[in-house]
Parts: structure tokens; sequence; C-alpha cells
């Protein structure tokens, strides 16, 4: 290559680091991930805004016969048409498919018992992702060597699940070379400690692009204490040593799983039980029964904005959590709203994390706490 003049080579030399510097200014965009609920029918997509997203994880794909499975393939079939068409209001919107979840989880084990077996199930997962013209797979897998919905579990998931997903990237790769698409792998995981010591999760980071933390449900029926599901922190009103956000965060970062890679979850929805007296408000009182909580648009609609119903507006700073309680029914409610939602965007930019993802879009339709994020994040 031929040397520019010298005033050339200064121009250059100028715009070259005037684009250093505006690439080094430009703050990281964190992901907005939400996940959608295909396994219910056809999702209606016109109550799904694609500039606030950038990325829909598509639940659920079955695991059957040592494959990923499409259950309903007729409504999945429209279900991907009907996603794919928001990338006209986002181009940049990624739509991966997930695979599992609470009910679909019982056949993992199985699927990847052996490396026979672990191929053919990456095989027919990057199919789906080749045929429908998808972005990427997120694997939801409740639970590896771990009780969950009667799924089946063994020792030896603690290995296959990162040989999974060195099998699951390696066809991915593959597709990529073929299409020039950049595709991507993600993982919803348990956001307790427990999922740390089943687990090799710093081998499995270096294979996934996201660590979805599922910082909710923490609301436990075992524990007979009604206690808060998605809180950011313990809560000095129970055990301390209970699950929080803010705990499981350091033990996966403690695990090795770089903090850029993980995400954050939230809850769009809440849990309920009845409580045997309304001392502390429900909160710490031990349960009695479980109770209807319902979408965070129908709680803010229908319970907190609606003082008719008897219920009272509590926040436990210490936990960052809301929760409402109506002392006439002992109803104990436990959920987030924007309050609580704001705090963990907060974790988020402070300490580095790749943005949230939440579970499920639909259960708030007037999208309340989904304008909170995209105001906090940015």
């Amino acid at each position: 290559m031929r040397h520019l003049p010298k005033p050339f080579r200064l121009i250059a030399a100028i715009a070259f680091s005037i684009c250093l510097f505006t690439a080094a200014a430009q703050p990281k965009k964190h992901v907005v991930i939400g996940y959608v609920g295909g396994y219910r029918g056809l999702i209606d997509t016109s109550m799904v805004n694609a500039k606030k997203l950038t990325h829909i994880n598509y639940a659920f794909v079955n695991v059957k016969n040592n494959r990923a499975w499409l259950t309903n393939i007729k409504t999945d079939t429209f279900n991907f048409k009907s996603l794919l068409k928001l990338k006209k209001v986002n181009p940049d919107l990624k739509i991966l498919i997930s695979i599992g979840g609470w009910a679909w989880s019982k056949n993992f084990s199985d699927a990847v018992l052996t490396d026979t077996a672990r191929n053919a199930f990456a095989a027919s997962a990057v199919e789906i992702i080749r045929q429908y013209k998808l972005d990427g797979v997120d694997i939801d897998w409740e639970y590896p060597n771990d009780i969950g919905d009667g799924n089946v579990f063994r020792p030896v998931d603690k290995q296959n699940f990162t040989l999974m997903f060195k099998a699951l990237r390696k066809e991915l790769d593959k597709l990529e070379k073929e299409t020039g698409k950049k595709l991507f792998l993600t993982a919803a995981i348990g956001g307790f400690k427990r999922f740390t010591l089943n687990s090799e999760m710093d081998k499995v980071a270096k294979y996934l692009n996201y660590v979805n933390l599922m910082t909710y449900d923490y609301f436990q029926d075992s524990l007979g204490v009604a206690v808060h599901h998605a809180n950011l922190y313990a809560s000095k009103k129970y055990n301390p040593a209970y699950d929080s956000a803010d705990k499981a965060m350091k033990d996966f970062m403690a695990a090795g799983v770089p903090a850029n890679k993980l995400v954050m979850g939230l809850a769009f929805y809440g849990h309920s039980s009845r409580v045997v007296d309304t001392l502390s408000n429900g909160l710490g009182t031990k349960t009695d029964g479980k109770m209807r909580a319902g979408g965070f648009t129908f709680l803010k609609d229908s319970l907190v904005t609606n003082t008719t119903k008897g219920f009272k507006y509590y926040r436990d700073n210490d936990a960052a959590a809301p929760y409402l309680f109506n002392s006439a029914t002992r109803q104990f409610i436990t959920y987030e709203d924007e309050w609580s939602v704001k705090n963990k965007c907060d974790f988020v930019n402070k300490n580095g994390l790749a943005g949230v993802m939440f579970w499920e879009y639909s259960e708030d339709k007037k999208e309340y706490l989904l304008n909170e994020i995209n105001e906090d994040l940015k």
C-alpha cells in the first residue's frame, strides 16, 4: 500500500482519533429481555412495544425424544412470523427460542446424557433457528442435578450442563458462518447459590452471551413464612439468610460469571398467601394457605390505586421490596413495582451488569414496569 502524503496522514490520524473517542464516549447499551408466553396459544403482538426491548425470548419450546420440540407447531409457526414482523419497528430486535421452563424441563437430563444425544439435541434446537430465521437459543433448565417439577436429574448433569452449551454454541457457530448473522446463546438460571453448586458456571459462561438470573420466586411455600419473592436485598423482617437478588449476583460472580454477562431478573407478577395473624402487616408472619395475586397491571389498577378493596401498600426499605396487606382477609401479596424496579436498575448500572430481563410481558400490558426500565436504563 502506498503511503499517504504527510498532510493527509495527519488528517487521517485526527479522524481516527475522533472515531476512537466517539466509540469510547458511547455508553454500553443495556439489554432489556422480555419473555413472551407462546405456550398459552397465539400471541397478540400488537401489545408488544418492540422499541422498548432488545431481545424477546419465546417461551417455550419443549424437550421431547431428546430433541427440541415444537409442541404446538401451527401456533408456534404463526407466533414466530408475528414476532419477526416486530423487526420492522425495531430492526435491532433479536428473537430467541427459550427451551424448557418449569413444566418442560423433565427431559433435559436424558437429552444431554451422552455425546450423541447432546449433539442431536443441539442440532435440533439450531434447526428451529434456521427454519424460522430466528436469532438464537435460550435454555431454561429447571434444574440440573436438582429437583424441579418432576424432572429427571442426576449428579452428572453438572458436567453435561456445560457440554450442552458447548454443543449448542458449535451448532450456532456453523449457522453463523452460513448466514453471516450473529446468533445468541443465553440461559435462564435459578437465582440462588445452590444452582452454582450443581453447575460449572465459570465454564458455562464462556459459551453464553447472557446469564439471565431468575432473581424472583423466592416466595416458597416450604418456608411457611410470608417473605418477598423478588427482593433486591435481605430483609430485616425475617431470616436474612433467605435469598435475594444482591446475594445471587455475588454468588454467581464468585462462581466465575463476569458481571457484564449477568442479567437481573424482574417479576411482572406477584405471589400471595394468607397469614395467621396481622402482626408486622403480614411480612415475616406464618402462612396458612395460598391466595391469588396476579400481574402488575391488575395489582396496580385494582388493588393499589383502588382503596375500596382493603389493601394497604408498604415498603420494606431494607429489602427494596414493596408488598400489599389486607388486614381484614389477612392476605399478603409480594410483588415488584416501579420503585423496586428502579432500585434493581440502579443496581445494574452501578455494578456493570448486562441489563435486565423479565417474566412475562402480558402480566403488565399497560407497560408500567417496562416504561420504568426504559427510563432507568436509557
